[in-house]
């Protein structure tokens, strides 16, 4: 399109007669943030381990701090792949544990876990790759269906010894215990069983969770795990550094849009 009133990119659909940008179907669109600030956001949330806070992306960026909260999360939305491909394929090793964050809407406190919002997270040994994803409780109806979506059969599982576990062997080729109740964080038996890698992707995402974010309401927790697997997937480790993740994150903004009106 052409005109002095015409914004720069404009482009004119001749089917619908309607002007549109680059940023229609993409979780840019409708934004009046400008795109430059758009793709610095990208580049903060993909180099920063821990995540960087919405008041901080406003104070750096130099928009409001509403605009850089809504900006974070349809980043984060960008952030999710949809993955469902079975891990532990031809054998590997899938470590499988939970972890507890916040607090549950509507529950009052208490001294264990049942107050806080669960997590379930799985972790490829083979691949480094993570998949984590809210659930509303550890049962067995709740988790097992998860794993047998999410991990393939001939998969050897480790995890720990929660009574949810105690059945797994029956679904998968080898299930590995550790005890961490008796002090035993690598088998004495076998050193391949443990759950130290998944571990150590909850300490990042703990420490990112109550040190920068400090808060999170359930119903966008899927979105902050999204954000961590995404890092953890993309991390310095595998070869992957800052630059070369953010334009791993660009393809996920195609057919995506999230509103909160």
């Amino acid at each position: 399109m052409g005109g002095k009133s015409t914004r720069l990119g404009t482009y004119k659909c001749y089917q619908c007669r309607k002007p549109f940008t680059v940023k229609v179907g993409t979780v840019f669109e409708s934004s009046h943030v400008p795109l430059n600030i758009w793709l610095q956001a990208m580049h903060l949330i993909c180099s920063s381990k821990k995540g960087i806070s919405a008041n901080q992306l406003h104070r750096v960026l130099g928009i409001t701090y509403k605009s850089a909260w809504f900006l974070a999360h349809r980043i984060r939305e960008a952030m999710r792949d949809g993955t469902l491909a079975p891990m532990g394929g031809g054998g590997g090793i899938v470590e499988a544990d939970e972890t507890f964050i916040g607090r549950e809407p509507g529950k009052p406190k208490k001294r264990a876990y049942h107050h806080k919002m669960k997590v379930l997270s799985l972790v490829d040994r083979a691949t480094g790759q993570a998949r984590s994803v809210v659930v509303d409780d550890r049962k067995p109806a709740t988790v097992v269906p998860i794993r047998k979506d999410n991990i393939a059969a001939e998969a050897r599982v480790m995890a720990d010894e929660a009574g949810h576990y105690h059945h797994l062997g029956a679904s998968f080729a080898d299930h590995g215990v550790v005890r961490h109740g008796q002090d035993e964080y690598v088998s004495k038996d076998d050193p391949t069983v443990h759950t130290n890698t998944i571990e150590g992707y909850f300490s990042v995402f703990k420490r990112g969770m109550k040190g920068t974010y400090q808060h999170c309401a359930k119903k966008h927790l899927h979105r902050y795990l999204a954000e961590f697997d995404f890092r953890y997937n993309n991390r310095s480790a595998l070869g992957c550094e800052d630059v070369e993740r953010s334009h791993r994150a660009l393809p996920g903004i195609r057919g995506k849009r999230l509103t909160y009106r």
